[in-house]
Parts: structure tokens; C-alpha cells; sequence
């Protein structure tokens, strides 16, 4: 055969026969992969240390997670500027000493915060992770947070939130927080611009003082280790990282319940953001397998019901999502899409449309394989790297779960029903179970969205 006679096929093409698609072969049967060597301990400082031994690159990523709650009106400001200048030095280490002795080990380092934790995120060389561990603790024991690198942080923070606290995403996001849950702790994702001023760098040194400890926080190391040794390693290089306090937990969050979606005016814009939410269950519950399969059916991925309706079909949205929130006492659910303001009240009439129809239409085989497929996949993906296990892995361990319920998951997400899933859906996802907001202009959104209900409109007197 010449190279003219050659035909190529199109995708649709491969996947037709002349009797119509191809049918997906089974999903074959969900098997365990061999258990890797691990330790899962608590250390007498109160650290719970996880130590999973996965050769393949001589690696070790590391993950740390310190509960850091705290209701004082500056302690979101605090503690972004704690975590920025967590590694900007120590009484033994410049800035410059931090990067060059990780560099040594082809390592990294990183803080981060959020209302419910600091989490430093990190990696290197398996040979050099003791070396990576010993900044790390350098970090948590002799952190200086120097004055001036407190002023310069709170310059370069006041910055930054004046331009993210303008972007509708982030207006959108706080909005919701401020609708479900009021002014618990939780809704400060992101602290105001007065209260950075005010913080002083010996504030940020006592909140370090007081509230980075060890005892309630978890460390996660994944790589080409020992994980017997690995654990040994820790429980030298922190043995100075002790405190008789616990570390702060977020406080209970009140449950959600449903109700009208708040109207957010946002003058002149000519998208909205419209953001749902309802109650749901944590990875604990006996029903979550069944749970992220109905989520995932219903616009947890390209192939969902609501994407299909308001993407695919009618055009209203680049993108719908549907997605599963964890915090420390529970979960929800939120969807997520942006639209043009012209068809922001039929985007919302069409999401709850879906919502009902996943109550009162429950999903055929086809689709509970499908969302069940790529569940599986996912995870086996998530799980596939160092980098990947060592967060999944995080993840699960700070709502008390461990490798074992990890690795054993796929098989859960297998033994799923049709059933199952149509009862998680009759209590998660009717829409009577939603609350939320829309963000837009609400001199072109009022009238429209008060047309087709449930909607309050008390922030705009």
C-alpha cells in the first residue's frame, strides 16, 4: 500500500462499528495494589508522622499540616504574614542560607495558610531529606520573622489584596463563605487590608510562639526512604518542637441548610458568578463512596449532566462545575459556573433544573460506570506519584484516615449501587438543599432572577 492510498481515521470514526459506538469493556475487578512499607505513628511530641516508602525516583516529598485557627479580628493577617516570613530566616540561617542548603539537596520549600492551617510543602533528594527536615525545624523552633521582612511582607500583602479582593472570582468565593456560614472564622480566606496594618512583627512572633506546636499536626514524607529510619530522622531533627499546648482547630461549623440565593451587586458587570451550596458528608461516612459518585454524575467532570445542559447544549457557560469541600467537622457541596449577565437567570434556572432531575431521575448504568471510572482513575492518578500520594495522602489523614482507607477505596467506589447513589442524591442534591449567591450586575439581574424565585435581594436596600 502507497502512502496515498493510506486513510487516516477521525476519533468519532475509531470509536464507531457499523452497528453504532463501541461499547467500553467492563470495568474489570478492583484489586488492592501490594501494600507499601509504611509508618503511621504519633511521636511524644504530639506529631502524628506518616512515612510511605515509594521507590522508583530517589525523591522524598514532605508535607506538613498545623492546625492554626483563630478568632482575634487579625489573626487572618497574622497568619499570612507568619507564613511568609517562616522561611525568610532563623537565629542560625539567613534567607539566603535557607535556599542555598536546600539547593544543595535539590530541595524546595513552601508555606502556605488558610483559615484552618499552615502547611509547609516540600521536597528533595532522598539522600538529602534529613536535610530538608532539618530546615524545616530550623524553621518551626528559631524562625526570627525579622522586622523588616514583616514590613516588607505587609507591603507586598496589602498589594495583593487590593487587586484579588477586585477579582469576581474572589468577590464570588467570599460572598458565598459570608452566606453560609456568617462570620465564623472560616469565611476569612483572606484578611482586610486595615487589619494587615495594624499587625506588628512581635504580634507575628507570639502567634508563632503560641500557636505553632506539634501536638494535634501531622507530617507526611513520601519517597525512596525507610520508613522505620525515615520516622527516626523526624523524631531527632523536631525533638526540639515542643510546646504543652495543642495546636488550634477550626471551630464546629454550623451545618447549611438551604435556602434563597443572595443577590451580590457587582455594577457593571457583564458576567456573573454564580456559586451553590448544600450540605454533604465527610470521607468517614459509610455513604461518601456513593456520594462523590452522585456529585461526580451530576457536574463533577466534562461528561456530567450539567455541564452537558448549560455548556454543551445551550452555551451559557465555558464551564460548570460541581466539586466536594472538606473542612475539618464535614463537607459540602458547591457548583460552580460564570455566565454573560443576559442569561444568568436561565443558567440558574437550568442548574436547579438538574439538581431535580438527579432526584427525581436516577442515573442509568451507563452513567454510573462512566462517573465510576473515572472516580477510580482519578484516584489511581492522584496516587501515581510521590508528589501525588504524599497530598492525597495529607488530605485523608487530617480527617483521621489513614494509607489503608486509601488504597481500599477503588474497591468501595466499585461495590456502589444504583440504589446507593439515588438515595445520597434524593437527601444531597435536592435544590431545596442549596443556598448561595449570584454576583453581577443587579441592576440588569434583579428582575429576572425575582421572576423565577428564591432569591433575596436584602443587599441591595
Amino acid at each position: 500500500m502507497t502512502a496515498a492510498e493510506v486513510t487516516s481515521r477521525s476519533a468519532e470514526e475509531i470509536g464507531r462499528t457499523a452497528l453504532g459506538p463501541r461499547p467500553l469493556p467492563p470495568l474489570g475487578q478492583q484489586r488492592a495494589g501490594r501494600a507499601p512499607a509504611f509508618q503511621d505513628t504519633v511521636l511524644d511530641n504530639g506529631l502524628r508522622v506518616i512515612a510511605v516508602r515509594r521507590a522508583g525516583v530517589p525523591l522524598v516529598e514532605l508535607r506538613l499540616r498545623v492546625p492554626l485557627a483563630g478568632t482575634h479580628r487579625t489573626h487572618a493577617a497574622r497568619a499570612e504574614l507568619l507564613a511568609t516570613t517562616l522561611l525568610a530566616g532563623t537565629v542560625r540561617r539567613s534567607r539566603a542560607e535557607v535556599d542555598i542548603d536546600l539547593a544543595r539537596v535539590g530541595g524546595d520549600l513552601g508555606a502556605s495558610v488558610d483559615p484552618e492551617r499552615l502547611g509547609l510543602s516540600g521536597v528533595s533528594l532522598s539522600a538529602g531529606h534529613d536535610v530538608l527536615l532539618d530546615v524545616v525545624a530550623d524553621a518551626l523552633t528559631a524562625a526570627v520573622h525579622r522586622t523588616a521582612e514583616v514590613r516588607t511582607e505587609k507591603e507586598r500583602l496589602t498589594a495583593h489584596l487590593t487587586m484579588a479582593r477586585s477579582q469576581p472570582r474572589t468577590i464570588a468565593r467570599l460572598a458565598l463563605q459570608r452566606r453560609r456560614y456568617g462570620d465564623h472564622p472560616v469565611t476569612r480566606e483572606l484578611p482586610e487590608a486595615a487589619d494587615v496594618a495594624d499587625v506588628s512583627p512581635a504580634a507575628v512572633r507570639s502567634l508563632h510562639r503560641r500557636a505553632l506546636v506539634p501536638r494535634g499536626s501531622l507530617l507526611v514524607l513520601v519517597g525512596d526512604l525507610s520508613p522505620a529510619r525515615a520516622v527516626d530522622t523526624v523524631a531527632a531533627a523536631l525533638a526540639g518542637w515542643r510546646s504543652e499546648r495543642a495546636a488550634v482547630e477550626l471551630p464546629p461549623l454550623p451545618l447549611l441548610r438551604g435556602g434563597d440565593v443572595r443577590l451580590v451587586h457587582r455594577p457593571g458587570a457583564v458576567q456573573s458568578q454564580l456559586r451553590l451550596s448544600a450540605q454533604a458528608i465527610p470521607r468517614t461516612d459509610a455513604r461518601y463512596p456513593a456520594l462523590q459518585l452522585a456529585n461526580l454524575i451530576f457536574g463533577g467532570y466534562f461528561s456530567a449532566r450539567l455541564p452537558e445542559n448549560i455548556r454543551e447544549d445551550k452555551g451559557y457557560t465555558y464551564g460548570a462545575h460541581s466539586y466536594l469541600e472538606f473542612n475539618p467537622h464535614g463537607a459540602t457541596v458547591i457548583v460552580d459556573t460564570d455566565t454573560a449577565t443576559g442569561v444568568t437567570a436561565a443558567a440558574l434556572h437550568e442548574i436547579r433544573y438538574e439538581l431535580g432531575r438527579l432526584v427525581l431521575v436516577p442515573p442509568d448504568e451507563d452513567e454510573l460506570e462512566s462517573a465510576r471510572r473515572y472516580a477510580i482513575g482519578s484516584l489511581s492518578i492522584s496516587m501515581a506519584s510521590q508528589a501525588g500520594l504524599a497530598s492525597t495522602l495529607a488530605a485523608v489523614a487530617t480527617a483521621g484516615l489513614d494509607l489503608d482507607w486509601l488504597r481500599a477505596h477503588p474497591a468501595r467506589l466499585a461495590a456502589v449501587t444504583r440504589d446507593e447513589v439515588t438515595a445520597v442524591a434524593a437527601e444531597f442534591f435536592a435544590p431545596t438543599a442549596f443556598t448561595g449567591v449570584v454576583v453581577g450586575d443587579a441592576e440588569v439581574l434583579a428582575g429576572p432572577l425575582a421572576a423565577i424565585g428564591g432569591i433575596d435581594l436584602s443587599e441591595l436596600d
